[in-house]
């Protein structure tokens, strides 16, 4: 498609949708690595944010749509009940004229509109520790208001998303399969996938034995995912809500202590500047259970080194999966961008099996 075509689409979504007032122009906003998201500044100073959802990914977008107009109505009522503020607190939907909460355009792909949150901002990484504790904060009240939703009636937006034991037989079929013929030169990052077969089944088998809750879950806690207010600094708003779906509450930590607890950027190609770091492990597990460690179980205080160990392979897995194939799921901007961030997460594993007990110590200082 070419970019007045790319344009022409932008503007047929925009014209659908229910915005206030005569825009002066968009642009696009955010890094994401799945969605295209854009501002729309309006003439009266409204600002919109509009996103492409990427359908090769969200088979059913309207699916997704209805699951996030369904949390974001449950949130309203529970900011409402709190005295807070449930245009700043959460997402609110803008719904196309035709009363629907997304718009198909002319060549079938789907757009997604919200209120812009102004006074708030997003961050990659943290720029103090008190960040990386807000994060937590964000997070676990998240969960806490969601507590008693039933997560069993939400859709799964993304078949098996964290479904590890699943994750790691289709990891399996491409080796064997070796389509690029980049087997040979990762054997050592497949020989420690293999390694680790055990722990791919942990969560899984918890959660069948009935201790391990199945709970709403964000499924990318990643920091630049939770705004903070531009005053205080503080937790405001959880964003970015497509991959809301049930899950396990430890994954949901896992994944941003994964993101926020290493010293270096996903993709750093020197591993001795990528470390897991606990004293950000500590930073985070203190504002996480402070929000919402009283409606945890024993099983999920237990499994949050777990949860954090899984997210990290994971990811790992998932970036080398997606580098012997060939790079066909994650946006990379240089060759070998797949295979770094592959290499950074085991190295964060590795990490964390040398802190296990130290882990499990930080997060018994916090139990409830």
């Amino acid at each position: 498609m070419t970019h007045e075509e790319r344009c022409a689409k932008m503007l047929e979504a925009i014209d659908k949708f229910a915005f206030e007032g005569e825009m002066i122009d968009y642009a696009p906003f955010g890094n994401g690595h799945i969605n295209d998201t854009f501002v729309v500044n309006m003439k009266e100073g409204h600002r919109y944010i509009l996103q492409r959802i990427n359908h090769d990914i969200f088979k059913k977008p309207w699916e997704q749509m209805d699951n996030i107009e369904s949390i974001c109505a449950f949130l309203r009522k529970k900011i409402e009940a709190a005295g807070g503020d449930p245009l700043r607190e959460t997402m609110n939907i803008v719904k196309a004229y035709d009363g629907k909460n997304y718009y198909q355009d002319s060549i079938g792909s789907y757009w997604s509109a919200y209120l812009f949150i102004e006074g708030a901002a997003t961050y990659d990484l943290p720029e103090t520790p008190e960040d990386f504790y807000q994060s937590g904060v964000g997070y676990g009240r998240f969960q806490k208001l969601l507590a008693d939703y039933p997560a069993e009636t939400l859709y799964e937006t993304i078949a098996g998303f964290h479904d590890t034991p699943k994750r790691f037989e289709r990891f399996k079929e491409v080796v064997a399969l070796n389509p690029m013929g980049r087997a040979k030169e990762v054997q050592a990052e497949i020989d420690f996938v293999l390694a680790h077969e055990a722990d791919c089944h942990v969560l899984h088998d918890l959660n069948r034995e009935g201790k391990l809750p199945l709970r709403v879950t964000h499924n990318d806690t990643k920091l630049n995912n939770i705004m903070l207010d531009n005053k205080t600094r503080k937790a405001l708003c959880v964003i970015d809500l497509g991959t809301v779906m049930p899950g396990f509450l430890v994954n949901d930590f896992g994944e941003s202590v994964r993101f926020g607890a290493a010293t270096s950027v996903e993709d750093e190609p020197d591993l001795s500047k990528m470390n897991f770091s606990l004293e950000l492990f500590d930073v985070f597990a203190s504002g996480f259970l402070s929000e919402c460690g009283d409606i945890m179980n024993d099983c999920e205080f237990d499994m949050l080194p777990m949860g954090s160990k899984i997210m990290t392979f994971e990811n790992g897995m998932r970036f080398l999966t997606d580098y012997l194939e060939g790079d066909v799921y994650y946006r990379i901007h240089y060759p070998e961008q797949n295979l770094n961030r592959c290499r950074t997460q085991f190295k964060l594993v590795r990490d964390m099996e040398e802190n296990w007990d130290a882990m499990h110590k930080v997060i018994s200082k916090y139990r409830r």
